[in-house]
């Protein structure tokens, strides 16, 4: 069964870092339209800090979401820093002494991330939030530690999974947030929080599938 080292994660941060950098402004166009159009610029700004501090150091994957989320939380306004620095950190926690992270070990980190995150914040699936797409990337996974699916087939789906949690996002109303004040007309768009989540956790899966071929080169 595939698995790939915590003590390799660094190299699946920053291509997380790298992937919001690179839709910082597509991040921000689209929160524009039903929001006030700074998601991107702040999801950017937080990952960039996090680039720098860890520029030297050997990080671990868990290490690495630990300090990312603490610095989300600190340093990014809104609510989008306590809500990634919450799915983060509980992720770390989560994960935290595990050598060799697998399906299963990965599904239960992601798992508690979104149970932390529930217990912060109202939304649930639906809603028009990231929950919509981490919630639907949980669901696959979970299904994929019960059938004891090899980690790479497990990643793929959860790409797929991620995909169609956003899209899911696009007739709904919103409920939470300044597009909720829309209404019905909050209709027709994506949420941004649901597609920074796909965009990070796409990210996560590419990066972590790279390093596990990589160990069978």
């Amino acid at each position: 069964m595939a698995v790939f080292l915590n003590k390799d994660g660094k190299a699946v941060l920053l291509a997380m870092i790298e992937a919001v950098r690179q839709n910082r402004d597509y991040l921000s166009e689209l929160d524009g339209l039903t929001g006030d159009g700074d998601h991107g610029v702040n999801m950017n700004k937080g990952f960039s800090l996090f680039a720098e501090g860890m520029a030297g150091k050997d990080l671990s994957f868990t290490e690495g979401l630990d300090e990312l989320g603490m610095l989300l939380f600190s340093k990014i306004g809104g609510s989008m820093g306590p809500i990634y620095g919450t799915i983060f950190t509980q992720m770390a926690e989560t994960g935290e002494g595990i050598e060799s992270i697998g399906t299963s070990e990965l599904a239960a980190m992601l798992r508690a991330g979104l149970l932390a995150l529930y217990d912060l914040v109202e939304a649930r699936p639906g809603d028009k939030t990231l929950v919509d797409t981490l919630a639907a990337v949980c669901d696959s996974m979970d299904r994929n530690a019960e059938a004891e699916k090899d980690l790479l087939a497990s990643l793929e789906e959860l790409k797929t999974a991620a995909q169609a949690g956003l899209e899911s996002t696009k007739e709904l109303e919103a409920k939470f947030g300044r597009s909720s004040r829309l209404g019905e007309r909050s209709k027709g768009f994506y949420d941004a929080g649901a597609a920074s989540c796909c965009i990070i956790l796409n990210a996560m899966a590419d990066a972590i599938i790279k390093l596990i071929g990589r160990d069978c080169d």
